[in-house]
């Protein structure tokens, strides 16, 4: 079995729908058209830039260059994570809670995938390594993202409720610890959710393209398996790290609540 071919002809077809989604903002007056236009527009340009990069690395075949573009798609994640926060914690410190915790969390997940589960010839051929740790890094970064926002947020909101039971004694992480729970349970529901519904409600991107490829459903299947493995374990080891590292520099060492580092968005 062989997939199809898409020309350019094709794409612009599909692109046709979007306009359904024009006609929706415009007769419930939205003011998206702009938005949709500009989102898909860069969406076009992003993943042609990206598709003639990954093609040329993987000409090459050389560590550095894979290193090089993982490094650039960390420094995006960086930046989506905090552009994603209503209030974010100042500092540089903060920043490397936001970067560190999807990268490091998706750089394990990525060398167990490639030396331990499928084990390519070489381990880290890029056509490998770098697919999956962008799937790996954008789920990891989506739960650091929502778990940063919740903990932020709710310190704000419960600003009261943690003073006092900072003055009853209570250590940092147990006067969080309600809002801890809380801001994890929101970082690995998408995950939760998305495993849930696959393959019941719905076939996944990647599963879905390998049978377009013309890939046997039950090998394409048994790929998607191991992806959402991986990318549940990742999410959760990031989402740990983002809540545990938001605790400590909400607080101080003398256990005291200093919103003073937070700042609107």
């Amino acid at each position: 079995m062989t997939y199809v071919q898409l020309s350019y002809g094709d794409l612009a077809l599909a692109a046709l729908l979007l306009i359904a989604n024009g006609i929706v903002s415009f007769w419930f007056q939205l003011g998206l058209e702009r938005t949709i236009a500009i989102s898909a527009v860069r969406m076009v340009v992003q993943l042609s830039v990206v598709a003639l990069a990954l093609k040329f690395i993987f000409s090459l075949d050389a560590p550095l260059w894979t290193v090089l573009f993982g490094l650039f798609m960390t420094a995006a994640a960086a930046y989506e994570v905090v552009s994603r926060q209503e209030r974010r914690i100042k500092g540089p410190i903060a920043l490397a809670l936001g970067t560190g915790a999807p990268f490091f969390s998706g750089f394990i997940a990525t060398m167990f995938a490639t030396m331990v589960v499928i084990g390519p010839d070489p381990w880290y051929a890029p056509r490998y390594v770098l697919p999956i740790f962008g799937m790996m890094l954008g789920n990891a970064l989506s739960g650091t993202s929502l778990v940063l926002d919740g903990m932020t947020s709710a310190a704000v909101r419960d600003r009261s409720a943690i003073e006092a039971r900072l003055a009853l004694g209570a250590g940092r992480y147990e006067a969080f610890d309600k809002i801890l729970r809380r801001a994890l349970t929101t970082g690995l529901m998408p995950i939760l959710t998305a495993m849930a519904a696959t393959g019941v409600v719905s076939l996944p991107g990647m599963m879905t393209g390998q049978i377009l490829a013309g890939i046997d459903p039950v090998s394409a299947a048994k790929y998607q398996v191991m992806i959402m493995f991986l990318i549940a374990g990742a999410t959760g080891v990031a989402v740990v790290a983002a809540g545990l590292g938001a605790v400590l520099l909400l607080t101080d060492e003398r256990h005291r609540l200093r919103l003073d580092r937070l700042s609107k968005a």
